[in-house]
């Protein structure tokens, strides 16, 4: 299953009711989507119809987070789950929209996929999704910084190795799909600053010159799990019911079991 399979039934597994993109190139992934969306890129250019109402942002991530409100379109733009918008109109709490799904295809290098992750995760929820793409590079010229290859994960995978020391709270999925892996996060905290507190020391520690440094286990996916038993699993109902009854964050650790029991 390539990254637009998975994508494609992610969104029919987990039925997000918004949908927030990082780097939307061609709008292959966009076009996916059927809610309320908000999709940035710099230089997008998009050649395939969009059958969403999505609001579509020229600017960097950086620039677009740093804006005030930055998530309006998703508190104005229309719900198609109208009985749940009743409880809870656009996932908004506190009068701020909470993204449920955030897929990340940014600039592919770490400390841009990063940075997408923190602003990612200060307007999710622990019941929301965040898929960040090209994490599992095949071989050391993917994972190279300065692109040389056809296809270029950069050194983007640095993320969940970040993640799995600084984040323990979250859990990590690495997801073999097709050609270069991606990983899912569940559990977002957005009230934890420990990423932002840590980030100069990351930076200065995970962003160096090429040739990278890729662990042999992440070349030949030895942690990682299919796409269709991450989507099989039977811990997602028990989420959306979480995500819409916007049950606390104790509600995470059954779900965080059944999670952690697909990966091993």
């Amino acid at each position: 299953m390539d990254r637009h399979g998975f994508l494609r039934q992610l969104h029919r597994t987990y039925k997000p009711r918004n949908y927030l993109e990082i780097g939307v190139n061609d709008g292959r992934s966009l076009a996916l989507s059927r809610v309320p969306s908000v999709a940035i890129d710099p230089a997008f250019r998009v050649v395939t119809s969009i059958s969403c109402d999505v609001h579509l942002v020229r600017a960097t991530s950086d620039d677009f987070f740093a804006r005030k409100d930055p998530l309006v379109h998703l508190r104005n733009g229309r719900n198609p789950f109208r009985a749940l918008a009743r409880k809870d109109p656009l996932n908004v709490l506190g009068g701020e929209p909470k993204l449920e799904l955030s897929f990340i295809d940014g600039m592919h290098l770490f400390e841009y996929a990063l940075r997408d992750f923190m602003n990612v995760e200060r307007h999710s929820r622990w019941s929301s999704v965040i898929v960040l793409d090209d994490m599992l590079p095949r071989n050391v010229d993917e994972a190279a910084r300065d692109r040389h290859t056809k296809f270029w994960a950069g050194d983007v995978y640095k993320v969940a190795q970040v993640l799995r020391k600084y984040r323990p709270d979250l859990v990590v999925v690495e997801v073999d799909t097709a050609p270069t892996g991606v990983v899912a996060i569940f559990g977002a905290d957005p009230e934890s600053t420990v990423l932002k507190n840590a980030y100069d020391k990351i930076i200065e520690e995970y962003v160096v010159p090429d040739p990278q440094d890729v662990p042999e286990e992440i070349l030949v996916r030895k942690n990682a799990v299919q796409p269709e038993a991450l989507l099989g699993a039977d811990f997602w109902p028990s989420l959306i019911k979480a995500r819409t009854l916007r049950r606390p964050r104790s509600a995470f650790a059954p779900v965080r079991r059944s999670i952690e029991r697909l990966t091993g």
